[in-house]
């Protein structure tokens, strides 16, 4: 992107409206596909034959739960897995990626390039790839009893 045609980048502003809802729509979604998190530390949700996602409550307060999510896939599996560090804020009704993989305290935007290479919207796309998760789980997960979850998204 450029200003007026003289060659020079824009910076990246965030777009809080579109961020904070899917921040709201990772909640519900969340809170979905681990409905008891309130009474049971972990859950395992199968994604077809090769796939999984552990869903592990690290800590609970009053007004947030932190969550540490697992995707194993057939090509994750030999490095541990992906995982997302997630805290749910009650009050807000909003879920945030706190870390992906061993990255942890992500910025709104970052200049591009950048030393860890991040996107200059690192944040908003790891927030996307948990709804994604999230969303295909509630489609086509399954849960240990081996019962389908009632609904999409």
């Amino acid at each position: 992107m450029t200003q007026s045609g003289c060659g020079v980048k824009s910076r990246y502003s965030v777009d809080l409206v579109d961020l904070h809802s899917l921040c709201e729509s990772n909640y519900m979604r969340l809170r979905r596909v681990f409905p008891d998190y309130e009474n049971t530390n972990e859950r395992t949700v199968r994604i077809g034959d090769a796939n999984s996602l552990t869903l592990s409550v690290s800590e609970r307060s009053r007004y947030t739960t932190t969550f540490q999510l697992t995707h194993l896939s057939a090509l994750s599996k030999p490095f541990g897995g992906v995982r997302l560090h997630v805290r749910l804020y009650h009050d807000a009704r909003m879920a945030e990626v706190l870390g992906f993989q061993q990255h942890r305290q992500l910025e709104g935007r970052y200049p591009y390039p950048n030393r860890q290479m991040y996107q200059r919207d690192e944040k908003q796309q790891q927030n996307r790839y948990l709804g994604e998760l999230l969303a295909f789980c509630l489609a086509e997960g399954r849960d240990p009893s081996a019962q389908l979850f009632s609904g999409a998204h």
